[in-house]
Formats: C-alpha cells, sequence, structure tokens
C-alpha cells in the first residue's frame, strides 16, 4: 500500500472549537451567568447587555479524507469504527527481446492484468484534550488479495495464466496530534495542524514468500514496512450556504535495512494536497465534494555490500475524486460514507468508505 496512509472532517455539525464556552467566560462566571454588575432585562433571556451573542460554529463538511477539520470538544470521546474497500486493476506490459525494425520485436512479450481488493477495517479513537487540543489513535485490520493474469504473446501459448495470492492481519497503527490555532468568529477561516506518527506494525512486503516458477510473492503485505511522520495544516471557510475546506501534508518514511538480502530502502516523501466543498442539505444531512492529489517522491534501493543503489522507483502520481454524504443517525451519532474515484493512471479506481463516529 501507497500509505494507509496513505493521511485528511470528522462529524457533520459539529464545533470545530469552544467558542461558546470562551465567550461564557469573558461574559462572567464558567457557567455562562452575566457578571453581577451586568443586567438583563425583562424579555432578552439570560444574553448580557452589551455583548452580542456567540457566533454559532460552522458547520463540519461530511468527511472525505482521513484528516478531519472538525476537533473533538474538551473532555469528549468519539469512537469511530470505518470500513473500506479499494479496488484497482493495472496493465503492465514487459518487452524481453530486440527491435529489428519499428514495431516488429523479436523475442517475448509479457502482459500482465492485475486486479488487487482491499478491504481495510479501523476502529479509531479521538480525545478532546482542550477546546484547542485532540489527541488520536487508530488500529486497522486488513484483508487483501491480487489476481494476476499472465499472457506471453509471441509464443505458441494461447491461455492466460491465473497466479493468486491473499494476505490479512493488523495492519500499521498511527497516532495523532491535532491543534487548532485560532477562534471562529463568524466568516473567518479556522486553521488546524496535525502531526501524526504511522509505526510498521502490519507485515512488510519484503518478508513475504515468493513463487519460484512465477517470481511472484504467494502473501500480500499488511502494512508499509517504515514507520513515518506527517504533518499537515487543514483550513475550514465557512461562506453561507457553503464551507470550504482542504489542506497540505507531508509525509516522511523512515529508511531501514530491510534484510532477506535486499539491502538498504529509501522510501520517497509523499505530497498530499487536497481541496473540497461542503453543503448542509438539511438539519441532519450534509454534501460534500472534493479532490485529492498524491505525489509519492522516487523510491531508492541500495545493495547490501557497496551501498550503491541497484533499484530506482520513479516519482508516482495519484488523483482521486471524492463525492461524500453524512446524515445524523442520533444526537451524537453519524453515518458518513463517500465513494472516490481515481483520475490518473497510478490511482486506485474505486474506493468506498463508510464511517459512523460517535461522540460520548
Amino acid at each position: 500500500m501507497t500509505h494507509n496512509r496513505g493521511f485528511h472532517t470528522l462529524m457533520p455539525l459539529v464545533a470545530v472549537l469552544a467558542a461558546g464556552a470562551t465567550c461564557a467566560a469573558q461574559a462572567g462566571d464558567a457557567t455562562g451567568a452575566p457578571a453581577p454588575d451586568q443586567a438583563t432585562p425583562a424579555g432578552q433571556g439570560s444574553t448580557p447587555v452589551g455583548e452580542a451573542p456567540p457566533a454559532a460554529p460552522p458547520p463540519a463538511p461530511a468527511q472525505l479524507f482521513d484528516e478531519p477539520t472538525a476537533l473533538t470538544p474538551h473532555g469528549q470521546w468519539v469512537l469511530e469504527p470505518s470500513a473500506q474497500y479499494v479496488h484497482s486493476t493495472n496493465n503492465q506490459v514487459a518487452l524481453v527481446g530486440y527491435t529489428i525494425l519499428p514495431a516488429i520485436t523479436i523475442g517475448l512479450i509479457d502482459i500482465q492484468r492485475i486486479e488487487s481488493n482491499l478491504d481495510v477495517f479501523t476502529l479509531t479513537g479521538r480525545y478532546g484534550i482542550t477546546s484547542r487540543l485532540e489527541l488520536e489513535v487508530g488500529a486497522p485490520f486488513v484483508v487483501a488479495s491480487t489476481t494476476t493474469e499472465t499472457r506471453p504473446l509471441a509464443t505458441p501459448s494461447t491461455t492466460q495464466d491465473f497466479f493468486d495470492a491473499s494476505g490479512s492481519g493488523i495492519g500499521d497503527v498511527e497516532a495523532a496530534l491535532r491543534y487548532q490555532f485560532n477562534h471562529f468568529n463568524g466568516d473567518n477561516v479556522v486553521w488546524l495542524g496535525t502531526l501524526r506518527f504511522k509505526s510498521h506494525t502490519g507485515s512488510d512486503v519484503f518478508q513475504q514468500p515468493v513463487d519460484t516458477e512465477t517470481g511472484l510473492q504467494t502473501k500480500i503485505a499488511t502494512g508499509s514496512g517504515f514507520n513515518a511522520v506527517q504533518g499537515g495544516l487543514t483550513f475550514l471557510k465557512p461562506s453561507d450556504p457553503a464551507v470550504f475546506f482542504g489542506g497540505v501534508a507531508y509525509t516522511k518514511s523512515f529508511e531501514r535495512d530491510v534484510g532477506f538480502g535486499y539491502g538498504t530502502v529509501y522510501p520517497g516523501g509523499i505530497l498530499d494536497l487536497t481541496i473540497g466543498m461542503g453543503m448542509a442539505l438539511n438539519d441532519r444531512a450534509s454534501f460534500s465534494i472534493g479532490y485529492q492529489h498524491s505525489i509519492v517522491d522516487q523510491t531508492t534501493q541500495t545493495a547490501p555490500a557497496t551501498g550503491y543503489a541497484i533499484t530506482r522507483i520513479g516519482t508516482i502520481q495519484l488523483g482521486t475524486l471524492r463525492f461524500g454524504v453524512s446524515y445524523q443517525l442520533a444526537h451524537q451519532t453519524y453515518l458518513n460514507t463517500t465513494i472516490g474515484v481515481g483520475v490518473t493512471r497510478d490511482s486506485p479506481d474505486l474506493e468506498l468508505t463508510a464511517r459512523l463516529p460517535m461522540r460520548f
């Protein structure tokens, strides 16, 4: 997997800050009661004289990316089980021979069609440490399978060969701290910063057995194989009746000697760019549309003995267009569904994600 990362809006209609608590403290005591020297005229409720009511927090759009744009309120928990299905199909052509005339190749032309299916079941917990600081921990369970179809051309073979591989187990556990830099004043941009650590608790590709006849791995890895740190910045901008959101993040994976004769592998960094827009359809439902583009830098493998680069994988561009709908099932429970469609060659063809955040 590129990132599980991969990295990106929590619950619809959830406050991004405790603006009400701040204004209440300015008005008097911590309960929001007016100060003794402030009169409360009849018919005006408990709103202090001369002070505007606190700005209503902007609604958080339906979640499209891994990074939420809404913090968990101070002292509250959010438990979020989620399920994601990812499907991709790639065609690869390998030429083993030489060319004597343009478009005429002498040798073997090997065509491969690789179909991959990935199911990720994640349990995520979030806790509001303060009104501006949130802790998040997530543990995924991965079920993966691939089918490789090969057809050598320019040979007497007339049939396709199929090779199946699968794998399941715990994925890469992640932990993150998310901080809100400024208060919401009614129509200003709200900024959130994220620092995320990803372990390599899942199995990695280098330790999987290989079939001697095909050269393909017989078991699929459930993790990336590398520890990584991600820093990101997310924004939220209300503009009635819509809410605009997006951000930028960079993931640095740490190189290591992976063993098994592969030498040291230096994973490429990942730059994530996201942009989206959400709208409330009614008091329970919201709709979002967004785009995520990830640039994966080149990865290098060095020989165990000499340290010279022996393999280099070029830059990969991953672009995904996403549509999301969120619906409030109960007072503190939401159903968030997302459909993603790959728009670049290396991107997965289809992503289906369902989240069920519950706040306590």
